[in-house]
């Protein structure tokens, strides 16, 4: 009886437009339309629910930044059987960073279903990618692990990701780190100076520090400014991903920023309700 009060439920819902669209994304019907729903809504439209809570993609995005680091590791590690660590976690680097992301979101028609203002759009080039990171946190909680990882099998089959082309592709290390920084609303800097040697027939050398609010994380050396820049965002990359702890202190950071921001921004306004007060 169950099952048949299913069908008839999943027979009208079938008609609703939000399905119909997933459907043709997705290769099969959600079962739960609530996640998907959520997952393309940004936080710039404000919307809250009856008790006043924030309703957005943010936390589908987050849980879905995770399932899709496991589900493209586990499709690499089964694809490229002899393959090192170094370069199986460079590629899936690439595959997850936010530019291949907002490019998977534009062919896949996402733009067309996620509800955001004008302004966000023009100010912020992360929302694609960040609303396909949730549509894979939809996916987990409405099907599952299986079907989160055969969704993006079908990607690869379908050609929407290219996995040997991907892997031959150079990475731009200095891209991914002001990816993440954008990400994360992160204050990413890049400090370079130029020494030269003491031999007059050589080529000066570029030292470059990275500044990830306040704090340096890495550095790099190169013969021209381009690959100390690299080298330096390879290294902070690569720290970020393996040190939990100081993305926490990176959070704290920006979380004291922010509120100094606001003091300087409302100090004049308490300047001249203090002045009023006196006189």
């Amino acid at each position: 009886m169950k099952s048949f009060w299913y069908m008839i439920k999943f027979f009208f819902h079938r008609k609703e437009e939000l399905y119909l669209s997933l459907k043709q994304i997705l290769g099969f019907y959600p079962h739960h339309i609530y996640y998907y729903k959520l997952a393309f809504i940004h936080r710039s439209l404000g919307e809250r629910d009856n008790k006043g809570k924030q309703v957005n993609n943010e936390r589908l995005e987050y849980l879905g930044d995770a399932i899709l680091e496991a589900v493209v590791s586990d499709i690499l590690y089964k694809k490229y059987k002899n393959a090192y660590e170094g370069f199986l976690t460079t590629t899936r680097s690439k595959i997850v960073q936010r530019s291949t992301l907002n490019e998977l979101s534009l062919k896949l028609g996402l733009n067309k279903l996620i509800q955001f203002t004008h302004y966000t759009e023009s100010h912020h080039s992360c929302i694609g990618g960040n609303a396909f990171e949730a549509l894979i946190g939809a996916i987990y909680l409405d099907q599952g692990y299986k079907r989160a990882l055969w969704f993006i099998q079908r990607l690869i089959k379908k050609g929407y990701i290219k996995l040997d082309v991907t892997a031959k592709k150079e990475q731009n290390f200095k891209s991914a780190l002001l990816e993440w920084g954008q990400k994360y609303k992160m204050d990413v800097r890049f400090e370079t100076k130029e020494v030269q040697e003491n031999n007059l027939y050589s080529e000066p050398t570029f030292y470059t520090q990275t500044i990830v609010e306040g704090k340096i994380i890495g550095n790099g050396k190169g013969y021209s400014k381009k690959e100390s820049h690299q080298r330096a965002a390879n290294k902070s990359m690569e720290l970020l991903r393996h040190a939990p702890e100081l993305r926490k202190a990176l959070e704290r950071r920006k979380l004291m920023r922010l509120v100094a921001v606001d003091m300087l921004h409302f100090l004049p306004q308490y300047e001249q309700l203090s002045q009023e007060m006196d006189d």
